[in-house]
């Protein structure tokens, strides 16, 4: 008789889902999902692996995954601990002899399935490819030799067209081991976790729901109802409203979504609709997903040193009061403000937003990239190892980039991006009645104006913001 375990993680999913399709032979099979308490405590860093809105998505994922199991004749079992305790422990309960799961890039993840390996002794622990655009072999050359610059690995790929062939969600699943269902509980809630409910907020650039229902529904009306696709070059740099972008990485993070059926998805629109500068542009984005998973294989550890992949004397690694005026949104720097709040009171930012906020940390503040990255692994609902700490050390000038990136220009980005300050209106109520000219340089109001709003001024003008000051200043 075969008896299998099947451990999810971030692959919270049933549709081309590898390991599950491994497993529909079984005699008899146990779902498992295992929530670390550690991950909710402040790392080495200062900040939690795991925070508040991310936590929300994922009990909203899990609850979809144990509802469509249960539609398959099967469920969810949740425990909380860690693998290499419960994993074990269940399979020795309940005589099961194989324990199938999705493959880690993280050296942390995968150092804890060396553990878990171990700690199995003869029950087999089998990985199958995970939540990747290409597998192993069907890289075009082994992955040491992939290029190390993103256009050139681009070309690499484009070179070779791939056709994904996503495996659909099976019908019937096989049936849970005898005596399981007793172990089933409710999901903890937020409160039980210690975190505390996030309060709505109407301006959530992000107000949609943890799920593989949901993510798909998402796919759906982006590529195919609204087209909202054939527009995304034009508006990918926005920075409010839920239609600039297409919103797939929070359930690509969990895994909700599988990147190869997107990329199905995508492939699939293009052959209806044509392919215009959009959709390239989309798949494009695709692409930089996958060029962070590949650079996180083949570099481990380096990606999350001070001095990254170079081991650069260049990157900052200051740490004081300027970080947390950062991290509260209280820089002085409305644009950078707005971010920091968005991002802390939703979980979402866009994706310029975060190249500015991150930008302005690491180039005008001279603070640690480091810190900066583990903030925002905190706090956003799209979270992924790879292309967080890829991202930001690139802007650093400790990436893999031969050269370094120039610094944003923040008021000259403030100025392109959110020319009537409408962004930083809803995000900062204390501006919403300076005047447009004005809400992107407060610090030209006088001081005892700006003391009324109770917005920290900004003493120090940078030289090559005077080109984009009102013309008042």
């Amino acid at each position: 008789m075969r008896r299998v375990l099947l451990w999810f993680k971030q692959d919270l999913r049933l549709d081309d889902h590898s390991a599950l399709r491994d497993a529909l032979d079984a005699d008899c099979l146990l779902p498992l999902f295992v929530l670390d308490p550690s991950l909710l405590e402040n790392g080495p860093l200062g900040s939690r692996r795991l925070g508040v809105h991310r936590t929300r998505f994922l009990l909203e994922s899990l609850a979809a995954l144990d509802g469509a199991l249960r539609q398959r004749g099967s469920r969810l079992l949740v425990r909380s601990g860690t693998p290499e305790l419960i994993i074990p422990a269940l399979a020795e309960q309940f005589g099961l002899r194989e324990v199938l799961t999705l493959e880690e890039i993280a050296p942390d993840e995968r150092a804890q399935m060396a553990r878990l390996r171990q700690a199995l002794g003869p029950v087999a622990l089998r990985e199958q490819p995970g939540n990747g655009l290409f597998r192993t072999e069907e890289l075009p050359c082994p992955p040491e030799a992939l290029p190390k610059v993103f256009s050139r690995f681009r070309e690499l790929m484009d070179q070779r067209p791939t056709v994904f062939q996503p495996q659909p969600a099976p019908d019937d699943l096989p049936p849970l081991p005898d005596g399981a269902d007793s172990l089933l509980e409710p999901l903890p809630s937020l409160s039980q976790l210690g975190l505390g409910e996030p309060l709505a907020v109407p301006g959530s650039a992000f107000p949609f729901a943890g799920g593989e229902a949901a993510g798909q529904a998402r796919v759906r009306e982006y590529l195919w109802e609204s087209l909202g696709v054939r527009t995304y070059e034009e508006t990918r740099n926005g920075l409010t409203g839920t239609e600039y972008s297409s919103k797939f990485s929070p359930w690509l993070s969990t895994g909700c979504l599988s990147s190869r059926r997107v990329a199905a998805e995508l492939r699939r629109h293009e052959a209806q609709y044509g392919r215009n500068d959009s959709t390239r542009c989309l798949w494009q984005q695709l692409l930089w997903r996958e060029f962070f998973r590949w650079t996180l294989v083949r570099h481990g550890d380096a990606l999350f040193r001070a001095g990254g992949l170079k081991a650069t004397a260049h990157a900052p690694q200051n740490l004081d009061e300027r970080f947390e005026q950062w991290c509260q949104g209280r820089t002085g720097v409305p644009l950078v403000d707005a971010c920091m709040r968005e991002l802390a009171a939703t979980g979402f930012l866009a994706n310029r937003g975060r190249q500015i906020a991150a930008s302005y940390l690491i180039h005008d503040l001279e603070q640690d990239w480091r810190y900066g990255a583990a903030w925002f692994e905190e706090h956003l609902l799209d979270y992924d190892p790879a292309s967080n700490w890829g991202n930001w050390a690139y802007l650093a000038g400790a990436g893999s980039d031969p050269q370094r990136r120039a610094a944003f220009n923040v008021l000259r980005q403030a100025q392109r991006f959110d020319p009537e300050g409408d962004y930083v209106g809803l995000w900062l109520p204390e501006l919403q009645h300076v005047p447009p000219a004005l809400r992107h340089t407060p610090f030209l109001l006088p001081r005892l104006q700006l003391e009324t709003l109770q917005y920290p001024r900004l003493e120090r003008i940078p030289s090559d913001w005077r080109p984009y000051l009102p013309s008042v200043a």
